[in-house]
């Protein structure tokens, strides 16, 4: 039953943002989101209050992205490697399906809620993989002595929304995943050894 609640939730979030990206956020209708789904009227607002609270699941595509990186991902990479894969393929993502301005709303309202910030959630997938890489990187002595897992993953998560979040500001004037792999590997390298 969980699984099912989880598939109906992810279907009403992809239909959503695929048309958000198609469409534009204004111009997407709840039904329309509904229909693209294949789901209900009832299962939408079980799983949401309205358009608005679609805001905050971007990081549920996100996740989706990191789900199947976990399954594909070559495990002789290194950690660091590893950082780089899942930076390119974030980035990737979001210049090909979510706009500028559904990225800005997203971060606004992350900073408007009151409920969970889902971007911060460290039950998000990406934070689960970004702890293992970090603490596989802690075992294998790739990252500084001084720094925690925790340390390394907070400022990774940090480094990557400080990034998007001047793409946003910037009206996406510049290619986000090549000016993060211009600059990636020499904030990597202030956390290594």
């Amino acid at each position: 039953m969980k699984k099912k609640a989880r598939n109906t939730k992810g279907k009403i979030v992809s239909a959503a943002w695929r048309l958000f990206y198609q469409q534009g956020y204004e111009d997407t209708t709840v039904e329309e989101i509904v229909e693209a789904s294949g789901t209900s009227r009832g299962s939408f607002y079980h799983y949401f209050d309205g358009k608005d609270s679609l805001l905050t699941s971007l990081s549920y595509l996100f996740d989706e992205k990191y789900d199947e990186l976990a399954e594909t991902m070559d495990p002789s990479l290194s950690p660091v490697e590893k950082l780089t894969v899942m930076n390119r393929e974030l980035f990737l993502m979001i210049e090909n399906t979510v706009s500028v301005d559904l990225l800005s709303r997203l971060f606004a309202a992350q900073l408007t809620t009151n409920g969970e910030r889902h971007l911060l959630s460290p039950n998000r997938t990406y934070y689960k993989l970004l702890r293992q890489i970090t603490l596989d990187g802690q075992e294998k002595g790739v990252f500084k002595d001084e720094l925690s897992i925790n340390d390394i993953t907070r400022a990774y998560a940090m480094f990557e929304r400080g990034l998007m979040y001047d793409w946003c500001i910037s009206s996406g004037n510049y290619s986000l995943c090549q000016y993060s792999a211009m600059v990636l590997p020499k904030f990597l390298e202030g956390l290594c050894k």
